[in-house]
């Protein structure tokens, strides 16, 4: 018995002393924690849980949906291109890039292929707030095939962006909202095919 007693006084104290020393090593990042965006918490914990579920931290920072089986690739590029001009949402550019790798490797490769958005102004008032945001410019959306054939329609999440750190001036966050939401709208609308 007085072995189990002494075992559990030195379990205490090796927690007390972990606690003390968290608390020590953590304190100055405290107030900086506290600066962040409400959401922040909620966002990285779900950022954590993906990663350990799927091992796949690329996994945690996208959106993405299936692409109804009855769709052909052209029906899904016809509702992106259709939604994303009904949103004011320009198109820049599109980058086959299951062709390229087909034609430099000479392999064959499944269907991928960026299709590049952007609203120039919210884009230069982005980049405005913080130079680092450019790496997320322009807006892109994945249609890739899997191995089995079916079709994945993806994009950054963009609330690390916009959530993750300090808040944003509350007209750049509704900019950067919109932004969010336009590209969900159009991979949502073109999963289903609905125009």
């Amino acid at each position: 018995m007085r072995f189990i007693r002494n075992a559990l006084v030195v379990i205490g104290l090796l927690a007390l002393v972990g606690v003390g020393y968290a608390i020590f090593a953590f304190e100055p990042y405290l107030g900086q924690v506290r600066s962040l965006d409400s959401q922040a918490p909620k966002i990285y914990s779900q950022m954590a849980r993906t990663v350990l579920e799927t091992g796949d931290a690329a996994e945690a920072m996208v959106y993405k949906r299936k692409v109804d089986d009855d769709l052909s690739v052209e029906e899904v590029e016809d509702v992106l291109r259709l939604v994303a001009n009904e949103l004011n949402i320009r198109n820049v550019g599109e980058l086959p890039m299951g062709e390229e790798v087909r034609s430099v490797t000479g392999e064959d490769f499944p269907f991928l292929k960026i299709y590049m958005f952007c609203d120039v102004a919210i884009a230069a008032e982005m980049v405005r707030h913080s130079p680092a945001m450019a790496a997320y410019l322009p807006c892109r959306i994945v249609l890739q095939e899997d191995a089995e054939g079916n079709l994945w329609l993806m994009t950054l999440d963009l609330d690390p962006m916009i959530h993750g750190g300090r808040p944003l001036p509350e007209d750049l966050r509704e900019q950067a909202v919109f932004v969010k939401d336009s590209l969900e709208e159009i991979i949502d609308r073109a999963a289903v095919g609905a125009f």
